[in-house]
């Protein structure tokens, strides 16, 4: 029961307090190497409920073509109980909600691995995440690199996503004041099953393409996107709609005081990237999609930066005709990230080599794609035309 109470009288405090300079604190976020141990489990803050209106506005902003993410009597008819809350938002959001705990500190992401999206998220959801340390790698005088698990939750505990990634992380020497509630529980699957809809209405079907059903679709395709994107200082603002926190991605003055090669301009989040490039494909790939299996491996190969204009092709892996009881196929396929390049100019220019991946290049003796800046495998449930 609610209670009211009198105004509080304010005064002005500030003139009449003295400043106590050893009374300075410099807040701290992120982990340095040492902070981090096999099995322990972080929750991270915050969590976010998504309103229609915010899982439209990112469906739109990063181009998404398949109706069961803008059309909610779409959904309704293939067997969702309302509009579904595009995958790639609810990965950004896994993802970022973790930023604080996980990677503020960290050199750099290296990968994503056997992303699944478990259940689906509709609109009022909310969703909040934790994340538990698989592995970490020390070798002397060289950054370490630490596997950690994250699971997204619903309002219900509901599993909703489960993922793996690499990050790249310097040691300080010591452990540092990282503050967290670890020990959570960690509602993780070892035995992954993903829920599937049912067509349950004759609400129109012909709101797609007519060349992205699961029959248009054969091994060895090399499909390449026709529009680009050119990314603008948008993506500012789009790092902390889906909860990312570093400051490499919307601080001037953080990135460019950094060395190496991530200073200078922010970075884009690399989530955004993939976004918009799954976004770029989709209305040749996905729109037909009534499921996002999810990615089996991942990477940024360089990062991108305001100004930057990325295109996208595809390559497809395999086509199996096993649709689980559904009137669908399941697709595989490798999506290719580039920048500043056109997708024709750049086959003519790299070939084959285009679709190698990036970490295998030195072994191979050749140099990596500056061009080039995601790859990767992804697995969708396609319906079929007939």
């Amino acid at each position: 029961m609610s209670q009211s109470i009198d105004y509080p009288k304010f005064e002005e405090k500030a003139p009449d307090l003295s400043v106590d300079l050893e009374k300075v604190r410099y807040p701290q976020y992120g982990r340095v190497l040492e902070d981090f141990k096999v099995g322990e489990v972080f929750c991270h803050p915050r969590g976010i409920t998504i309103t229609k209106t915010s899982a439209i506005d990112f469906a739109t902003g990063f181009m998404q073509a398949n109706p069961l993410y803008l059309n909610q009597e779409y959904a309704k008819a293939h067997g969702f109980k309302d509009l579904v809350v595009s995958p790639q938002m609810v990965f950004n959001i896994a993802l970022s909600l973790g930023v604080q705990n996980d990677s503020e500190k960290a050199i750099a992401n290296l990968g994503y691995y056997n992303v699944c999206f478990v259940k689906s998220v509709y609109p009022g959801d909310t969703l909040r995440a934790l994340t538990k340390v698989l592995d970490r790698q020390v070798k002397e005088g060289k950054p370490g690199i630490v596997t950690i698990r994250t699971i997204a939750l619903n309002q219900k505990d509901e599993l909703v996503l489960q993922y793996d990634r690499k990050i790249m992380v310097a040691a300080a020497g010591k452990e540092s004041e990282a503050s967290t509630l670890a020990g959570q529980p960690f509602p993780e699957a070892q035995n992954l099953k993903v829920e599937l809809p049912q067509e349950v209405s004759s609400y129109p079907k012909n709101l797609t393409g007519v060349r992205s059903y699961f029959e248009n679709f054969k091994v060895g395709d090399i499909i390449v996107h026709a529009n680009g994107r050119t990314i603008t200082d948008e993506h500012y603002a789009w790092t902390y709609k889906v909860m990312n926190t570093h400051p490499l991605h919307y601080d001037r003055l953080y990135s460019t005081g950094r060395s190496g090669p991530m200073s200078g301009e922010p970075i884009v989040y690399g989530g955004l990237a993939f976004a918009w490039l799954e976004g770029l494909a989709s209305r040749d790939i996905s729109e037909n999609a009534l499921i996002d299996l999810g990615y089996t491996e991942g990477y940024h190969t360089q990062p991108a930066i305001s100004g930057d204009t990325i295109y996208a092709i595809s390559r497809v892996l395999s086509t199996q005709e096993e649709g689980y009881g559904l009137k669908a196929g399941t697709l595989s396929v490798q999506l290719i990230g580039i920048k500043n390049i056109r997708p024709k100019e750049a086959l003519e220019k790299y070939g084959a080599e285009l679709f190698e991946k990036e970490n295998s290049k030195k072994k191979l003796g050749k140099e990596k794609i500056p061009e080039k800046i995601f790859e990767i495998e992804r697995r969708l449930l396609i319906k079929r035309a007939n």
